[in-house]
């Protein structure tokens, strides 16, 4: 009698033949990365990734007071402001890390722009003038624009608007910002872009008049469009800069999209705990907490295109919340928000997105004390590096815990350059790429921790600030899988595809 375990050739054969199905069809039913043909879908500014210094680290003043160490929380975390001496903006590395990132636009603006004098004379007052809360002197300001010209990034700013800058009558006067510009060009500095004022929707803690509303605001942009257009022809006009997507900042909009030469919107997808925000970290990894973006954003696109069609979007303003950021905004958990974040606006055409800030509070993409990299930092950097301004469709459907972005990649004609973020807490992702690429993985091994890791190596500079190669991983073409709460840059160099010739 045969025995009942033996299995003759057909049954081997049979068995064998299964197998392959298998395997086959789970290959089959991966995402597959054709390179060679994704198209085209948005073209994105140069500058794209860029930043805001707040015009209050530049005059020194009180400003989002940094979370304390843990020993001190209670009370760290109820304690709003802390005063500040004006930002070294010749401290080397500051000035290294920046130019890192560059071509960028540097942004300084903020609510206390709106109420800050600038002195155009030598020696400046001691105290501002009746209706300011600050003073930006000449040397300041060419503190901002000697870094601004050093690590290229020219200037985008707002108008001071309070009641010093107003007749008798309450009228705005252009009289501060005639002279803001006039410093400049005799400075050598560029001032690219300007916002009348920062956040007219929030005209009580912004230092407008009171009961100042859309009507006034409208009234107020025509004479500063007026002005920009005669005194500085070449200069962007954005609008509104409003921080909500509510009715006070449609009505905002309505009474000035005629005049904007690009459409400006602030995002922040809650408040900090600084400010009563009630956010918990493990949200930072949800599809809905990175969805966020997207809704304000779509807002912005149906006021665009009702009222001011075919002008381009920025986000001038944008980062983990609003209010100086929760704590873990200084860590890797929000850069999962960071980069999809800009994969998501840069798909939509959006054409800069300006994260606030560069180095101030637990939101700077460098620590305020030692100008230190943070994770967010280290992504910026890897998009700078690897992402060009040529938008592509991945073709991957979107999935729950799972995004990927395409670009033609910078500075390699010919090349691909992709993000594929895996934000689910537990499950492994898999995409099936049919041709050798570089792999870049940032992990942490807990995403609330201040550090990050490129393909298993903590990032941190090296001698004299030395920025590290931040060199790929070679990878085959086949399967790639992506662990959980993981972020990869992938490059194909050769792809083929037409747009990125």
């Amino acid at each position: 009698m045969r025995d009942r375990w033996a299995c003759p050739l057909r049954c081997l054969i049979a068995v064998s033949a299964m197998a392959t199905f298998a395997h086959t069809r789970a290959a089959a039913a991966e995402p597959a990365l054709n390179v060679a043909t994704m198209p085209r879908v948005a073209t994105i500014d140069p500058r794209f990734q860029s930043y805001n210094i707040e015009m209050v680290e530049v005059t020194g003043g009180r400003f989002w007071k940094p979370y304390a160490a843990a020993a001190a929380r209670r009370r760290a975390e109820t304690e709003r402001f802390a005063a500040r001496a004006p930002i070294d903006l010749h401290d080397g590395r500051l000035r290294k890390l920046a130019a890192a990132l560059s071509p960028a636009y540097l942004r300084v603006s903020g609510t206390w722009a709106n109420s800050t004098f600038f002195a155009d004379l030598d020696p400046p007052p001691s105290a501002p003038p009746a209706g300011f809360n600050g003073i930006l002197t000449r040397q300041r300001w060419r503190d901002v624009i000697d870094f601004s010209r050093a690590v290229d990034a020219p200037i985008v700013t707002s108008l001071a608007i309070s009641a010093g800058t107003r007749d008798a009558a309450g009228q705005w006067s252009p009289e501060q910002a005639r002279q803001l510009l006039a410093f400049t060009r005799s400075a050598g500095g560029r001032i690219a872009a300007a916002e009348f004022m920062n956040e007219p929707d929030l005209p009580a803690i912004g230092g407008a008049p009171d009961g100042y509303d859309a009507a006034a605001y409208g009234r107020d942009f025509a004479a500063f469009r007026t002005f920009m257009k005669a005194a500085a022809p070449d200069v962007t006009i954005l609008g509104p800069g409003t921080a909500g997507t509510g009715a006070d900042a449609q009505a905002l909009f309505a009474v000035s999209a005629a005049g904007v030469d690009a459409v400006s919107y602030h995002h922040y997808g809650a408040l900090s705990a600084r400010c009563g925000g009630d956010r918990k970290a493990r949200q930072a990894l949800s599809d809905q907490w990175l969805a966020r973006t997207g809704k304000s954003l779509a807002l912005y696109e149906t006021l665009r295109d009702q009222l001011a069609p075919g002008k381009p979007i920025w986000l001038t303003e944008t980062a983990e919340t609003a209010c100086g950021g929760n704590r873990l905004a200084a860590t890797f958990a929000d850069t999962f928000r960071y980069l999809d974040q800009l994969g998501r606006l840069a798909k939509a055409g959006v054409q800069v997105v300006m994260h606030n800030t560069l180095a101030a509070s637990d939101y700077g993409l460098l620590d305020e004390r030692t100008h230190l990299p943070r994770p967010n930092y280290w992504a910026a950097l890897l998009w700078r590096r690897l992402m060009g301004t040529i938008v592509l469709d991945a073709g991957v459907a979107e999935q729950s815990g799972f995004h990927v972005y395409a670009h033609c990649a910078r500075d390699l004609p010919d090349g691909v350059a992709m993000l594929v973020i895996n934000n689910d807490r537990r499950k492994q992702r898999k995409l099936m790429l049919p041709a050798t690429s570089w792999r870049y993985t940032l992990t942490s091994a807990r995403p609330a921790d201040g550090n990050v890791q490129l393909n298993g190596a903590t990032l941190l500079l090296g001698a004299s600030d030395s920025i590290p190669a931040l060199d790929g991983d070679a990878a085959a073409a086949g399967t790639i899988v992506f662990a959980p709460r993981t972020i990869t840059f992938l490059t194909v160099a050769d792809a083929g595809n037409a747009n990125c010739r």
